[in-house]
């Protein structure tokens, strides 16, 4: 092997023992911290309402899928008939 590639190998498993210390840590160092969540306390009304805005949202969204849809296939299908009307004049 040439020497660099034993360098790279010597270098790695040098960093093996430091890399160890920084594992499963997600946001902080210290390991008797425990993350907090202070999350609110929602009513079966609150929770009615968000659905209910959810699906009013969801079918919004839809509708807007739906229009640009067709208008897409709209030009789609003008360019192909304005593509075929200029291919049959070039055939005949």
């Amino acid at each position: 092997m040439p020497s660099n590639s034993m360098n790279v190998i010597n270098y790695n498993r040098s960093q093996l023992p430091q890399r160890d210390k920084f594992k499963n840590v997600l946001g902080g160092y210290k390991s008797d911290r425990k993350t907090e969540y202070n999350l609110p306390k929602a009513t079966t009304k609150q929770l009615k309402e968000m659905g209910k805005r959810l699906r009013e949202e969801r079918k919004v969204r839809m509708l807007k899928v739906i229009v640009l849809t067709f208008v897409l296939l709209l030009v789609f299908y003008c360019v192909l008939v304005y593509s075929m009307d200029g291919m049959i004049e070039l055939l005949s």
